[in-house]
């Protein structure tokens, strides 16, 4: 997977969803595509590769609290996913 790409890992979402992912600290979002199953960390809901970690302000922190919204595809998220 290239680290610099817009994309991300999700358990159920289909692949080619596109997803805005919010960070809730600084209310800074990037629009990724899912294109990986994971994460498989408890707790965690996705995973962004570092180009699109860089463009919501997270790299330093790792993870961060962050609101998933589908803008594009089929996927439909659980309620649960924030």
């Amino acid at each position: 997977m290239n680290a610099s790409a817009l994309a991300a890992a999700h358990r159920s979402l289909p692949f080619g969803t596109q997803v805005r992912v919010e960070n809730l600290s600084n209310g800074r979002s990037v629009v990724v595509r899912i294109n990986d199953r994971g994460p498989f960390t408890g707790g965690r809901v996705i995973d962004l590769t570092q180009g699109a970690a860089e463009r919501i302000g997270m790299i330093r922190s790792g993870v961060a609290r962050v609101k998933v919204t589908v803008v594009g595809g089929s996927g439909k998220l659980a309620s649960n996913c924030t």
